[in-house]
């Protein structure tokens, strides 16, 4: 595989450095197994998060597979820093670099935004994107496709050294406003899956149809029709469409107005929300997921979440092994290839 100097988008992937990074993932998951957890390849080197949007599970997930690699972790929240003061992206990647960095796992609001730090000359570091406005989010689907081929290839050897050719993957929900549909798409694509995207129109982008993929309006008919090995739920994401509404704090969904992206939640849960009928259609193999964090009500009920075809856990921990793997590719150099 070719050597990586940053990761900023499933796209940027072909299939040899993807299927190269899942079978890391692969070994950095089996180390994870022992007594020992810790690994020595990184010691000495330091990993900065450097995250101006809120997240839990992506920041800790990044934070653990660098201390598991014995590197230096460096903890950067916008808020509370001078970027709450107004210090600009190029300042504080300056600071960055006048640390030493070198590596620099990026969440920003503004599509673009980790493109820009690693190719504008403010550092030397290697940029990872986790997450960049509604853009990309590589290492979401990279433990995605790792979760999928876990379960869906090679029962003896988990699917080692192999892609996901014919496998059919639907993706539901909010495809407007996520970035993991995006980097799915690209990555899935690479590895041979086929594609559905299932959502109303209102939340399927302009020029969808130019995505290597396929496109519905009807969940059912995807199920009953398509067979898909794998559905994966994409959170409603009331913050990017300003005052929707969504679900009540018992989980089930209300009846507030929305913005006008779906006329109500009870009508979107009807029509795009995973239950358990939905789930008792799919083939018996078929596995259910979700980026999270869930709306359980809305996009996905209780019973379907909870249900034994979930592997939504499994892709929080597979988080953690297949950013092993990403920092291992960019950082370790000629002693990652020894």
């Amino acid at each position: 595989m070719r050597q990586l100097r940053h990761l900023l988008s499933a796209a940027d992937l072909d299939r040899e450095t993807a299927v190269a990074l899942l079978d890391t993932a692969a070994s950095m998951a089996a180390t994870q197994e022992r007594e020992m957890k810790k690994l020595p390849t990184l010691r000495g080197r330091t990993v900065v998060n450097l995250f101006f949007e809120d997240s839990t599970r992506t920041r800790i997930s990044f934070e653990t597979a660098a201390k598991r690699l014995s590197a230096d972790v460096i903890n950067f929240a916008a808020k509370g820093s001078s970027v709450s003061k107004g210090e600009s992206l190029k300042d504080t990647a300056l600071t960055l670099q006048a640390m030493g960095a070198d590596a620099v796992v990026v969440r920003h609001q503004a599509s673009g935004a980790p493109h820009r730090l690693a190719h504008a000359g403010w550092v030397e570091s290697a940029v990872v994107n986790a997450g960049d406005g509604t853009h990309q989010h590589p290492t979401q689907a990279l433990l995605d496709a790792f979760t999928i081929r876990q379960h869906l290839v090679g029962a003896g050897d988990a699917g080692v050294g192999k892609d996901l050719a014919g496998l059919h993957v639907a993706i539901v929900g909010d495809v407007l406003h996520s970035r993991v549909a995006r980097s799915n798409v690209d990555l899935l694509g690479t590895l041979g899956a086929r594609v559905t995207l299932v959502a109303p129109p209102t939340l399927l982008p302009v020029g969808v149809e130019t995505w290597r993929c396929d496109a519905s309006y009807h969940l059912d008919e995807v199920i009953a029709e398509g067979r898909p090995d794998a559905i994966m739920m994409l959170r409603v994401q009331r913050e990017r469409m300003g005052s929707a509404g969504g679900a009540a704090s018992d989980g089930a969904p209300t009846s507030r107005p929305t913005t006008g992206f779906f006329p109500s939640p009870l009508e979107y849960t009807r029509a795009y929300g995973l239950d358990a009928r939905r789930v008792a259609m799919l083939p018996e193999h078929a596995i259910v997921m979700h980026p999270g964090p869930m709306n359980r009500g809305l996009e996905i009920s209780a019973d379907a979440a909870d249900s034994p075809r979930a592997v939504i856990t499994e892709q929080v921990s597979n988080g953690v092994a297949v950013r092993m793997a990403v920092l291992y590719h960019l950082l370790a150099g000629e002693r990652g290839a020894q």
